[in-house]
């Protein structure tokens, strides 16, 4: 993409050239940590309005921002309610292990699941993602 600085990086320079997602929350530091323990990310930057969940290797970031009036998204989509914009998927090993934990750490399970090899969650702020095994 023009306008970026691409490169592999070091400890001394490290990469510059990431990207990210950013979700609303009404509170986005709770979701950050709702993520860095799923995913066994770390917090980067955090206030109480915003946070970053980075892995350890990589270029990309999740971002959590506290949105006053935030509306969660209706999953499956039902017409004139808040449409979900996106879904975060993820992939495991072990789709029932990875269900328990997410449900440990305080997400709900969707009503509606379209596949077997795949369970859609909702974060605590209400955001869909889904959890699948390669088939």
């Amino acid at each position: 993409m023009r306008g970026r600085v691409e490169g592999q990086g070091s400890p001394e320079q490290p990469r510059r050239d990431s990207w990210g997602v950013v979700l609303d929350a009404p509170n986005g530091l709770a979701l950050a940590r709702f993520y860095a323990t799923l995913l066994g990310w770390r917090i980067v930057q955090d206030d109480e309005n915003w946070a970053i969940v980075t892995p350890a290797e990589g270029v990309t970031y999740l971002a959590c921002q506290t949105a006053v009036g935030y509306v969660p998204p209706v999953w499956p989509p039902a017409e004139g309610t808040q449409q979900m914009m996106m879904h975060l998927d993820f992939e495991v090993s072990d789709l029932a292990a990875a269900v328990a934990h997410a449900l440990d750490l305080g997400a709900r399970e969707a009503d509606h699941q379209p596949q077997d090899n795949v369970r859609v969650l909702l974060d605590p702020a209400g955001h869909p993602f889904c959890l699948y095994v390669d088939s």
